[in-house]
Parts: structure tokens; C-alpha cells; sequence
């Protein structure tokens, strides 16, 4: 590939980052402007241009779709495979480390990797065994805290303790956390990120082994990187001057998870070196789209200076819908949706965007209700489901007896008799002994206060991974995991359950042994780990990812957090309101009031062609009726950048405390011209059944009806009620 190939596709901003020489270089990349073709275009560059060895890129980012793309894209431009390489994600070379180091990192050769619901089941556990109240001390409180710590580089022995009675009950959590991972050989998540900063600082020779390998490190989203990140990156570039990284601090939105945007600034301070590329032009949205979402960022008082423009034309204008309530909001864009789908296009192109999970509800009943297929973009991945997870615990355990997490998962699935009395009495024991619950059960015969009955179930386990074990020897990775499916009994228990989607649950069972089938571990993975051991952390990773998977054609429902990095020609940006969107925690606090503006301008960037934006009179939310401001961030928008619609009356409806189907605007304009109930007449509702109404008031919008159904008078709204008469 010669120089001009390389650089050809690219605009001036774009060759000038890929271009600069080798040195410390902030690339501001705005929103659909290109920043993974750059860091493609550079790592080539590099390689052909400048003639650094594959061996000595290093690469990462936050999920395992982006790594995959840039390295497949790597490999088409090179022609060659890019396997020598280190692309991915934070954590999973961070778990590649710890592999290649086991001993030095003070891991077994064999540990695991805790996915957050087994390390939330781990913290669970801990609060029964310290007899505290899961009420009081909720384990995602926990999980969260210990998470913190660690995402700070801090371990318990580091924090100072204080007077405070739930920061001294956390802290001691935390120590017997650490504790029993390191007697499981398991690590978390945020442990991995830690313990490769640990094993780098803390090994002269080791560190300056990567430091002299890895002389070009590029980072992906790096507005998005925390504490402990930014430090071993900075272990790892001692000489300020091999650092590429790419971010945009108007995308920074996940403060509230440990994310520091201050790491673009601290970045400046500590590479006084520094080159600055901005990269401007947008290749995603119209100019309209660009022109709403500069608007918006631009009253960030924090934020560097830049400004997406676009060579595409304005397109249509920002359509603005003030609904009545959320009925009225979701019929508005189920009928634009409907619309859309009926000018041929497909229902996958559209997005729906909310600012809390809560608000996909009412959008899935009228999607449902319409008969259009939808997901929730994040839903469960394969292996986060429970059929899954309890058929890793089995080889997980089998790979590390040691792992309690994953004996504790399967001891009684299939059911094995085995109650929560005879548990805690096997890990007191376990306790007492200093040993793995699976190696107590070999110890129970004649203890004291544990029966035979109990005795013998536990042995019979102990017997069934005995068999798992010695059976399973010099079979091929896909044998082994089908063996075990079928021999634990979990095959046979998902294929005689009797509840909803069993079938489907066989289903991904046997896709499991076909991922075993087609796992390929790394030329790493193979040098420090069994191909089961590289299986189940490669498994335990993936589980780790938000994003869900591709599907068939239907409309996408997703919160604004999880639509990063997506884009789509038709958006809805659904509840803009005050105390909703931005949230009521944030409008007080200008930090958080930031973070909530860079959100939305992240949610108008998703839109390519088209975007509308609603928001209510009133809602009815977590469980309570409200009136609802605008938000703050509409009266940002240029008015002559927005089309504002609205029923054709602006008044308010009061909303009922009954379910209420679907609401059309088109039904509320035909009440003006007067009623067509009357008393005595006899109607369906399709919820309540069939009735009389037995009295009406007031008239057009703010018609009621007072119906005597089976058992029970209800007053309705006719606007909301859909009646039909009988």
C-alpha cells in the first residue's frame, strides 16, 4: 500500500492527525466525524510509513464490538492479519496481562473472572455470613462502593477510616470481600484494571518490558477512561511522547460510573508536549441536526471549544411535540413510526431514546399493541442468561475447585434437596476447615450437627464433578462443554421445565456448545491458559458488555446512555422535560447539569435524517401523577431550526387513575364537534369489559363518563377510554 492510498479517503483534519509525527497527540473528534477511521488510518500509517512493528501497536478501547471492527478494519487495509497486535478492550487486555503474569500478579494460573450478577451474589453472601440487613446495606450499594474504590486505586487497606457507621460497615465489607476472592481465585471486573496497575508498578523489569514493547498506544473514547486507567496508561508511556488518543469531552456522559473528563485535561497538563487535532465535520447528520446540537453544548462553561459543521444540506427542520401525557406521547410516534414504515423503509432505522429506563413501558404496550416487533437495544446477552451462566458455574468449577461463587450457583440447579440450613452449615464448616465448600463436602461423613441425608447429597455433587473431571479428559473443548450440559442433568432439566421458553432455553444451550465449537483463543490465551480456562474468561468478558446484539427488523428502544455510538436516520427523543431529562438530581448541581447537556447533545448527534423531540403537560411516573415542565435544553434550540406542533386545542387533560389504551389526536378533534354517549347507553371497554354508562359530564377534550361495570363504577375519560358501543 503506498502513502497516497492511506491517506486518500481522508479530509485535512483527518490527514493531519494520521500524519503528525510521533508524539503526544489529543485528537478532539466531534461527534460522526470520523475518529475510528483515524485511528485506523494511523496504526496503518505507522506500520507502513513509519515502519513500527505490528508487535509494538497497542490499542484499547470500552467495548468488544469497537476492537473488533478496528482491528478487522486494520487487517483489510493492511491485507494481513493483525493477531500480533493488542487491540481491545480495557479489561480485556488488562485480562491478558494477568494471564501472561499470574505468578507476579499473585493470581492462581487458573483464576476467573467474576461477572457483576456473580460478584453481587459473592457481596450477598458476605452480608448473611456478617449477619447485616440487605435492606439496610443494599449489595448494589456494595457492589457499587467496592467497585469505586478499586476504579480509584485504592484497596481497603488504603482508606482511613472514619467515624462514620456506614462508611466503617462498608469498609469491613470490603476487606472480607477481598478476602474471599483471593481464597475463590476470582477477580471482578474493576479487580482486573487494578491488580495489571499493581503488577506494572510493582515490577521494575516487567514494566519496562511493555513500556519498551508498546512504543505506539492509542486510546479510544478516552473521555470516558477513569482513574486507574489513565494511570497504567501513563505506566505505560514514561517518555510522554507515544500517547494517540482520541476523545471528545462534549460525549463525556459516564461520570456517574467512575468516567473522569478531567483526564483530557490532566492529559494536557502532564504532555506539555501536546499536539491538539479537532476534528469538525460531521458525516452523519443533516445541517439542521449539527446546527441543534452545537446550540445545545455550546452553554457548557468546562468544555473546549469546537464546532461540527457539515457539507450536507439542512434537510427537514426539528420536529418539537408537546403532548398532552405519555399516552399521547407514544401514540405520536407510533403513528410517525407507522408512517415511516409505510414509505417503504425499515423499522430498524428508527430509534426511540429515553433519559430513564422507566419510560419504555409505555412505548412497548402501544408498539405491541400496534403489532410492531421492537427490542430494548441492551437486553440480555447469551452469556448473561441464566441457563448459561449456570452451565459455565459447572465448568468454571470443574476448571477452579476453589470457586464458591460458582458452587454456590449449582449446588441445587437441577434441585438437589439442598436448603439454605444445609448451606450454611457446609460453609461454617468449610469456614472452620480453611477449605473450598467443594472440598468440604468431601469431609462432611460423621460431622457433627450435619445429617447423612444432607451428607450424601453434598458427596453425590462432589461425586458428579468427580465424574465431570476424569470423564471429560482429552476431549475437545466443544465435547467437554456438551458432556457437562448433559451429564450435570442441566440439559434435562430446561428440557422438562414447564415454564415459558424452555424450548428456547435448550436452544442456547446447545448454541453454547457450538461457541465452544468456534472459539479460536488468542496466540496469548493459548501460551497462559487452558482453552477451557481461555473459553470461560473470553465468556465472563462478553458478559461484562452493555450493548446487545444485532436482530431482525423492528424498531429500537434504548436510554441515552446505551445509544452512544449508534446513529440512526429517524430518532425520537422521547420525555425532554424539566426533572426528568435533565434529571432532578443534576439541576442543582452544575457538574451533574453538564453531564445531562453533553447527554442530550449526544442523543440529537444520534439522528442522521430526521429527529423529533416530545415532551408532556403531565406524566405519570414512578408511581406518581406529576405536571411537567419543558426541559431547559428546548429553549437552547434555535426556534428557527424547530417545526412545533401540538393538538389542535392547547389545553391540558387530566389524566385518570385507570390503565387508559391507546389516545389519538385524531379522535380528540372529531369530540369537538359534541358528544355521541348518552346515559343508559350500553358500551366495551377493553379492560374492564362491558358496562352502562350511567352519567356524563363536562364536554369536547374534558368529556367523562361515569360506567357501571360487573361489580364496580368507573368515571373514564372518553378522549382515552377507546369505548365501543355494544
Amino acid at each position: 500500500m503506498d502513502i497516497t492510498s492511506i491517506i486518500a479517503p481522508l479530509n485535512d483534519a483527518q490527514r493531519a492527525a494520521v500524519t503528525a509525527p510521533s508524539n503526544a497527540m489529543l485528537i478532539l473528534a466531534g461527534a460522526g466525524s470520523g475518529k475510528t477511521r483515524v485511528l485506523v488510518h494511523r496504526i496503518v500509517w505507522q506500520i507502513q510509513v513509519n515502519d513500527v512493528s505490528p508487535q509494538s501497536i497497542l490499542a484499547v478501547t470500552f467495548t468488544n464490538k469497537a476492537a473488533n471492527e478496528m482491528r478487522g478494519r486494520i487487517e483489510t487495509l493492511l491485507e494481513n492479519n493483525a493477531s500480533s497486535m493488542w487491540i481491545g478492550t480495557f479489561h480485556g487486555i488488562a485480562h491478558r496481562l494477568l494471564r501472561r503474569h499470574a505468578e507476579q500478579a499473585r493470581l492462581p494460573k487458573a483464576f476467573q473472572v467474576l461477572d457483576s450478577s456473580d460478584q453481587q451474589r459473592m457481596i450477598k453472601r458476605l452480608l448473611v455470613d456478617l449477619k447485616m440487613d440487605e435492606k439496610e446495606l443494599p449489595p448494589k450499594e456494595v457492589q457499587w462502593f467496592i467497585n469505586q474504590q478499586k476504579d480509584a486505586g485504592l484497596r481497603s487497606k488504603d482508606i482511613i477510616e472514619t467515624p462514620d457507621k456506614n462508611a466503617i460497615r462498608l469498609l469491613h465489607i470490603y476487606r472480607k470481600y477481598e478476602a474471599e476472592c483471593e481464597r475463590n481465585g476470582v477477580v471482578d471486573f474493576a479487580e482486573l484494571l487494578l491488580r495489571v496497575y499493581e503488577l506494572l508498578r510493582d515490577n521494575e523489569s516487567l514494566l519496562v518490558h511493555y513500556q519498551e514493547r508498546f512504543s505506539q498506544i492509542h486510546v479510544d473514547e478516552f473521555q470516558d477512561t477513569n482513574n486507574i486507567q489513565y494511570a497504567w496508561l501513563t505506566l505505560l508511556s514514561p517518555n510522554r511522547d507515544n500517547m494517540f488518543v482520541v476523545g471528545d469531552d462534549d460525549q463525556a456522559i459516564y461520570g456517574w460510573r467512575g468516567a473522569k473528563i478531567e483526564n483530557i485535561y490532566k492529559f494536557q497538563r502532564e504532555y506539555p508536549q501536546h499536539q491538539i487535532i479537532k476534528l469538525e465535520q460531521n458525516y452523519r447528520s443533516t445541517g439542521s441536526i449539527i446546527k441543534a446540537a452545537n446550540a445545545i453544548i455550546q452553554n457548557n462553561q468546562s468544555r473546549m471549544e469546537k464546532s461540527l459543521w457539515t457539507e450536507t444540506n439542512d434537510g427537514e427542520k426539528i420536529t418539537i411535540y408537546a403532548a398532552y401525557n405519555e399516552v399521547d406521547e407514544a401514540n405520536y410516534v407510533i403513528e410517525r413510526i407507522q408512517n415511516w414504515v409505510d414509505a417503504g423503509n425499515k423499522r430498524a432505522e428508527m430509534a426511540i431514546l429515553y433519559r430513564s429506563n422507566a419510560q419504555s413501558r409505555q412505548f412497548e404496550e402501544k408498539l405491541m399493541l400496534s403489532k410492531i416487533p421492537y427490542r430494548v437495544y441492551g437486553g440480555l446477552r447469551f452469556f448473561d442468561r441464566a441457563e448459561i451462566k449456570n452451565a459455565l458455574a459447572y465448568l468454571r468449577l470443574l476448571e477452579n475447585p476453589d470457586d464458591n461463587v460458582s458452587f454456590e450457583r449449582i449446588i441445587n440447579t437441577p434441585a438437589r434437596g439442598i436448603g439454605a440450613k444445609s448451606m450454611d452449615e457446609l460453609r461454617q464448616f468449610a469456614a472452620a476447615q480453611n477449605v473450598s465448600l467443594l472440598m468440604a463436602t468431601n469431609l462432611l461423613q460423621n460431622t457433627q450437627g450435619i445429617s447423612n441425608r444432607v451428607a450424601n447429597v453434598f458427596q453425590n455433587f462432589l461425586a458428579l464433578m468427580m465424574k465431570l473431571e476424569c470423564e471429560t479428559v482429552g476431549l475437545s473443548l466443544s465435547e467437554k462443554v456438551q458432556f457437562v450440559i448433559e451429564h450435570s442433568g442441566l440439559m434435562a432439566f430446561y428440557s422438562q421445565d414447564k415454564i415459558e421458553k424452555s424450548a428456547d432455553k435448550v436452544e442456547n444451550l446447545k448454541e453454547l456448545v457450538n461457541a465452544a465449537e468456534a472459539f479460536k483463543p488468542s496466540i496469548d490465551e493459548e501460551e497462559n491458559s487452558s482453552e477451557l480456562s481461555a473459553f470461560l474468561s473470553r465468556a465472563a468478558l462478553e458478559s461484562g458488555e452493555s450493548q446487545g446484539e444485532e436482530f431482525d427488523d423492528c424498531v429500537q428502544l434504548m436510554t441515552l446512555h446505551t445509544a452512544k455510538g449508534l446513529e440512526f436516520p429517524l430518532v425520537f427523543l422521547v420525555g425532554v422535560e424539566e426533572d426528568l431529562f435533565p434529571s432532578q438530581q443534576s439541576v442543582n448541581n452544575p457538574k451533574k447539569l453538564e453531564e445531562e447537556r453533553r447527554l442530550c447533545y449526544v442523543g440529537i448527534t444520534r439522528a442522521m435524517k430526521k429527529l423529533h423531540i416530545t415532551h408532556t403537560e403531565k406524566r405519570f411516573l414512578y408511581g406518581r401523577e406529576s405536571f411537567s415542565r419543558k426541559s431547559r435544553f428546548l429553549s437552547e434550540l434555535p426556534k428557527e431550526l424547530l417545526d412545533e406542533i401540538r393538538p389542535k386545542r392547547e389545553v391540558s387533560i387530566p389524566i385518570t387513575a385507570t390503565k387508559s389504551p391507546i389516545f389519538s389526536t385524531k379522535k380528540l378533534l372529531e369530540m369537538e364537534s359534541g358528544s355521541k354517549y348518552k346515559k343508559g347507553q350500553r358500551v366495551h371497554h377493553e379492560t374492564f369489559g362491558s358496562g352502562v354508562i350511567s352519567n356524563l359530564e363536562g364536554e369536547g377534550t374534558k368529556e367523562r363518563v361515569l360506567i357501571k361495570f360487573r361489580g364496580e363504577s368507573r368515571w373514564l375519560m372518553t378522549a382515552y377510554a377507546e369505548l365501543t358501543t355494544v
